[in-house]
Formats: C-alpha cells, sequence, structure tokens
C-alpha cells in the first residue's frame, strides 16, 4: 500500500479509542515497524493528536477530542479557511454562528505551533466590506434551505418604485453576492420566467408546501451576470467605444465588473470595448464621470454627447439645491 493509505489506516485503527503499539500497527498492516514511527511523526507533524504514553501498557492513541473530528487539514489548508471565513462573515453570510463555530472546532484540534502559525497569519489580515444587514439573516437561512430542499416560497416583495409590497410565488434556484447586495434567483410563477430579486426588498417568505424541480446544470451566477454583462454572442448588437487616457486610470477603468468583460484591445494609453448602446445610454456615462479630465472619450460621438448631457444635469441639480 502506498504512504497515504498506510498513514490514514494508521489514523483510523487509532480512531477506535484503543491503544496500540508500533509493533501492533506494524503487525496490522504488514509493515516494517520503522516505517511505522515514521509515519507517526508524519502524522503528528501534519496536526494529529497523538499520544504516545512509555511502559509496559504504552502504546499510541488519539487525543480523546479529535476521535470525533471525521478530518484534519495540514497548517495551510487550515489558515485558508479561516481567512476565507473573514470574506464569508463581512459579507453577511447567513450561517455565520455556524462558521464561527467551525472555526474554533478547527483551532482546537490542531497542536500548538500550527495554532501559533494560523495567529501569526491572521494578524493584520482584514476584509472590509460595506455593513452587512443583520435582519437578512433569517431570510437568507430560509431561503438557501429552500433552494437546497427544492421548496416553492410566498414572498412579499417591495419594488424600489412601489409603495407597496407584491405577493410572489417563486421557485429560488439559487443566491448571489454581488455588490454588498444579497439576490435570489428564481422561477417567478407571475412573470412566468426566471427572475433576480434582492433579498433586502423582500419583506417576508413563507413556505407553501409545494416543491419543484431544479433545472439541470443551471447556474444562478451564469444567469445573473448574463443579465448585466453585453451578449457576446451578438457582436452586430455591440457598439465599440474607443478611450484613451493616463495609464493608471485605464488599468482602473478595465478592472471594473463592466469595462473589463467588454475589453476588445488594450495598449498603455488607449482601450477599447464593445457594449451595448442601453448601457451607453444609461450608466456607463456614470461609471466614467469619477476618471474626470484622466481619460477622453474617443467615440462614439453620442457617448461624448451623453457625457455632456449628465454633467449638465448634475450640474443643475446642484445648483438648485444651493437655493433651497
Amino acid at each position: 500500500m502506498s504512504k497515504a493509505v498506510n498513514m490514514l489506516s494508521i489514523l483510523w485503527l487509532l480512531k477506535t479509542g484503543k491503544r496500540m503499539t508500533a509493533k501492533q500497527l506494524a503487525e496490522e498492516l504488514e509493515i516494517n515497524i520503522r516505517t511505522v514511527y515514521r509515519y507517526i511523526d508524519a502524522l503528528c507533524a501534519s496536526g494529529v493528536p497523538i499520544i504516545s504514553d512509555a511502559g509496559h501498557n504504552g502504546g499510541y492513541s488519539l487525543l480523546h477530542e479529535f476521535t470525533k473530528a471525521p478530518l484534519f487539514f495540514d497548517v495551510n489548508e487550515q489558515k485558508a479557511l479561516i481567512h476565507a471565513a473573514s470574506f464569508a462573515s463581512e459579507a453577511g453570510y447567513p450561517f455565520s454562528e455556524v462558521l464561527n463555530g467551525a472555526v474554533t472546532k478547527l483551532k482546537k484540534y490542531t497542536n500548538p505551533e500550527q495554532l501559533d502559525y494560523i495567529n501569526r497569519h491572521l494578524t493584520g489580515f482584514d476584509v472590509i466590506q460595506p455593513p452587512a444587514k443583520s435582519e437578512l439573516k433569517t431570510l437568507l437561512q430560509d431561503i438557501e434551505e429552500s433552494v437546497a430542499e427544492g421548496l416553492t416560497l410566498l414572498i412579499e416583495y417591495q419594488k424600489g418604485n412601489e409603495s407597496t409590497p407584491q405577493s410572489r410565488s417563486i421557485d429560488p434556484y439559487g443566491l448571489v453576492y454581488w455588490k454588498g447586495n444579497w439576490y435570489v434567483i428564481a422561477y417567478c410563477h407571475l412573470r412566468l420566467e426566471i427572475r433576480s430579486f434582492r433579498v433586502d426588498r423582500i419583506v417576508s417568505v413563507f413556505r407553501t408546501g409545494a416543491e419543484f424541480d431544479r433545472p439541470a446544470n443551471f447556474s444562478a451566477r451564469a444567469f445573473f451576470l448574463n443579465g448585466l454583462l453585453p451578449d457576446l454572442d451578438e457582436p452586430d448588437q455591440l457598439i465599440s467605444i474607443h478611450i484613451e487616457g493616463h495609464a493608471h486610470a485605464l488599468d482602473d477603468l478595465c478592472q471594473h465588473w463592466l469595462f473589463g468583460h467588454a475589453l476588445t484591445r488594450r495598449s498603455e494609453n488607449h482601450a477599447h470595448f464593445k457594449i451595448d448602446e442601453q448601457s451607453i445610454n444609461t450608466y456607463v456615462p456614470y461609471y466614467l464621470l469619477p476618471y474626470g479630465k484622466a481619460i477622453n472619450i474617443l467615440e462614439p460621438l453620442f457617448l461624448k454627447e451623453r457625457m455632456v448631457t449628465v454633467t449638465i444635469e448634475l450640474v443643475k441639480h446642484y445648483q438648485n439645491s444651493k437655493l433651497h
């Protein structure tokens, strides 16, 4: 058997709770006793709390608490899991209490050297997100469980431009976290199509008792992004945007979620994008305004005109606000 298989076999033999000598382990696995010693040392180095008792009735055993743990991780895996937990908590992960409990358990089962290593790597590691809304926790938990179990929900949903919420029956296919907000991607029984709903606009959630089958290979992430990004499968419907500017400004612009996906060609001081006309007429000018004189739009002409219009509207807005 391979080294990995033998090490795992030693671990499972010790997980039975019995104290076993190196000789007994060697006989059980039909390997040399010196090989057992090397494998025991390797397991200890990976964080397994093996207790070695000398004397006539001595042998190897596992720390009692560890016998309840189904997995063990090396130090870099533990570090990565705890770092990931920091991101999840800041994003408003709905099962944060369970997550924190898992992190505590992970630290409990590691050895002192690894715990010191993990704590050193956590020092100075911080994640800053917009404040998560604590009132969404229960909603997100209910929706996530309904996604997993295929349960139809009745929601009270309030759009941003409506004063009263509407009742919607939905089949939730997935949850997506996007730019500080949670969205549920679901089949809407009212509109008879798949739509996205902002979770913070859901007033209440009720289980209807009905069940549904999630479409095979459906990706909530892909559906959500397809609604935001230009349709690259129809390039004839996209308009070329040519922008020149300072290299650092273009670098930053190309990292934007929309412009990064729409980028077709880039040089040090020039960038070319392909974006649909509706986006250019609506939110593209507002994404470009913060760059000020650091960039210059070369084409299309109507985007330059749209930038002028948006700027004039903003000037008028603040001029009028000064008079009140």
